[in-house]
């Protein structure tokens, strides 16, 4: 004779019932507040990735030859623009490495260079409170020269070891190299300041 076992149903109380919907929603917040954390950060990091490459390249310094101005291992902000003035700091592509030199003298201007490192853009000297030590550098142009069309004559701050337009290896530079001026140093964060 087989015995049929009686199956018996539990019927949940009203407080087990709503303790489990209690438990679904909060693992429901959960998982939104998670999505929408995860989705806020990628949003932010894609946004901050367009400033940098379209807007503000962010830069790390390599080098001596902006100091006093800029010392190895600064990070710096560029600001893209067009518009370059004598005395303006710059980052250009050169050789696949990107360069950070002064803007000495621009289109057509003509500068002329003594041995002493005094430096004069269309017959004046030009002031230059962000140079220390004064130096002809390594040059092997002739002065007066006078700057092509649509390229700016730029120099290292470091006279005696920047390579720069002095130097026929790097040249005068073409606005199309040119990546933005230098706008804010960052780091380090005892430094921070606007950069003239």
């Amino acid at each position: 004779m087989s015995e049929k076992k009686e199956r018996q149903i539990v019927i949940p109380t009203q407080e087990e019932v709503t303790g489990e919907k209690k438990r679904l929603e909060h693992k429901r917040r959960y998982r939104r507040v998670v999505f929408n954390t995860i989705y806020a950060l990628v949003v932010v990091a894609a946004a901050a990735s367009l400033i940098a490459t379209l807007i503000l390249p962010v830069l790390q310094v390599s080098g001596t030859s902006m100091e006093p101005t800029l010392k190895d291992d600064d990070i710096i902000i560029l600001l893209k623009t067009g518009d370059f003035k004598t005395g303006d700091l710059c980052g250009f592509y050169w050789q696949n490495k990107m360069l950070l030199k002064r803007v000495i003298a621009g289109p057509k201007d003509i500068v002329e260079i003594d041995k002493d490192g005094n430096v004069k853009v269309n017959g004046k000297n030009i002031k230059e409170p962000y140079v220390d030590e004064k130096s002809l550098g390594e040059c092997d142009i002739e002065f007066p020269f006078q700057v092509p069309e649509g390229k700016y004559f730029v120099m290292g701050d470091h006279r005696s070891v920047s390579i720069d337009s002095r130097s026929s290896m790097i040249g005068c530079i073409d606005k199309s190299q040119i990546v933005g001026k230098v706008l804010i140093r960052v780091w380090p964060f005892n430094r921070i300041s606007t950069i003239h």
